[in-house]
């Protein structure tokens, strides 16, 4: 893997392969010197590892020394039919696997394998971290959602062991009581943020910026090696 630089900070390899049952999956895996932990992406609804916002959060959080995985959850041809169908995206069974199946890679890499683990979810991703942590217990120290949908998670809400942060704009209110329904599920040490001013895809000036802020001192706080 070769080295770039960001922010000053040295990285590691800023593309690979995930196998994912019967699938590859494309990543984008950037690992600062002397990281403490590592942040896995979960993204939402039609979006992909290039998602704007999220590669917004992960810089933030790498120049915090966090490493961070953005992956896409869906092949080209499992994109191409969830943009006719808009089925896969709900998936959150598949959307969890393919989750799971990239944790297992990071633990499996010689320079990750130390890490301790975090889920960054937004849309239905995040229903797909919170049902992934609850599969994986203790292995996953953090997850933080970002205009979430953590109800689609169901069942496994109150099966969830690691701290959750759940972040939605102000003015998402049908997201807002949804958060509100999974939150009082939830089991874990959690916190719900209101952001002011702030709509689904947190557009308005300032909005993700303040994301970023809370989710990399949720990360920091709770994932220490």
């Amino acid at each position: 893997m070769k080295p770039n630089q960001d922010n000053g900070h040295e990285q590691k390899g800023p593309e690979g392969t995930i196998p994912a049952g019967r699938v590859t999956l494309q990543g984008e895996l950037i690992i600062p010197t002397k990281a403490r932990g590592i942040v896995l992406f979960a993204h939402g609804s039609g979006s992909s590892r290039h998602s704007p916002r999220n590669q917004q959060v992960a810089r933030t959080l790498r120049q915090a020394g966090l490493g961070t995985l953005l992956f896409d959850l869906l092949t080209a041809e499992e994109e191409e039919q969830d943009m006719r169908t808009r089925q896969l995206r709900f998936d959150i069974s598949l959307l969890a696997a393919r989750l799971v199946d990239a944790t297992s890679w990071i633990t499996g890499r010689s320079e990750t394998q130390h890490l301790h683990i975090g889920y960054f979810g937004s849309s239905t991703g995040a229903a797909a971290a919170l049902t992934a942590a609850a599969q994986l217990g203790e292995k996953i120290g953090a997850v933080v959602s970002r205009g979430g949908r953590p109800d689609l998670a169901g069942a496994g809400l109150p099966e969830v062991k690691a701290a959750t942060l759940l972040m939605v704009g102000e003015r998402d209110t049908a997201v807002i009581g949804l958060n509100e329904q999974a939150f009082a599920k939830l089991r874990c040490v959690k916190e719900l943020k209101i952001i002011p001013r702030a709509t689904h895809l947190f557009e308005e000036p300032g909005t993700l910026e303040e994301v970023a802020r809370l989710a990399t001192e949720w990360f920091d706080r709770k994932l220490q090696t």
